[in-house]
């Protein structure tokens, strides 16, 4: 009996051509981004950039790569991503509004 090859249990071949469609120095924003990825029916692989040196030379961090075919629709649900939850510097603090220490006569 032949097993059925459909998209919902396929991972990138590497003998297939595969594009880099997000790269990032932090491992648990590559997860992020494959899961992302994987909910919106896209195959893709998460790789530390070290093992891919030769191919990618200077990365460090995580890259994902996709089907070529795939990473015009990949690099959309991670743009759309971006500018629903926007990542920023900013996000990782709250501002509190302090009215006075203590004490004080402000």
């Amino acid at each position: 009996m032949a097993e059925s090859n459909t998209a919902a249990n396929r991972k990138p071949d590497p003998n297939e051509k595969l594009v880099k469609v997000f790269d990032s120095e932090q491992e648990s924003e590559g997860i992020i981004v494959k899961g992302l990825l994987d909910s919106a029916g896209i195959d893709s692989d998460l790789t530390a950039a070290s093992m891919v040196q030769d191919t990618f030379p200077g990365l460090g961090g995580m890259i994902i790569l996709v089907r070529e075919e795939d990473a015009e629709a990949a690099r959309r649900v991670i743009a759309d991503r971006q500018q629903a939850v926007p990542l920023s510097e900013d996000d990782e603090t709250a501002e509190i509004e302090v009215s006075g220490e203590p004490g004080s006569t402000v």
